[in-house]
């Protein structure tokens, strides 16, 4: 059976991990510092792009609160799945 250096090897892999994640924390730029680095006109289209996102999410949310139940009436049967229904239909 072959001795292989684990400790040397998990050492290792350490090592390399951490310095790979130090290089990427001082080479890749925050959502800041590249939205300040963008030209205006990109700019422009990014914060349309947030707001039509944003729009989108609100008419979603109220779409839910409009179909979902109200918290204080609790109906049984509105809650159960239909495959759940013990008695069958003829």
């Amino acid at each position: 059976m072959s001795h292989f250096p684990w400790l040397r090897f998990a050492g290792a892999a350490i090592t390399f991990t951490g310095l790979g994640y130090m290089l990427m924390k001082a080479t890749v730029p925050t959502e800041e510092e590249l939205y300040n680095r963008m030209a205006p006109d990109i700019r422009k289209k990014v914060d349309a792009a947030r707001a039509l996102r944003l729009a989108r999410e609100a008419e979603m949310k109220q779409q839910v609160a409009a179909q979902a139940p109200p918290t204080n009436v609790v109906d049984s049967d509105s809650i159960k799945p239909i495959w759940a229904d013990t008695d069958p239909k003829k």
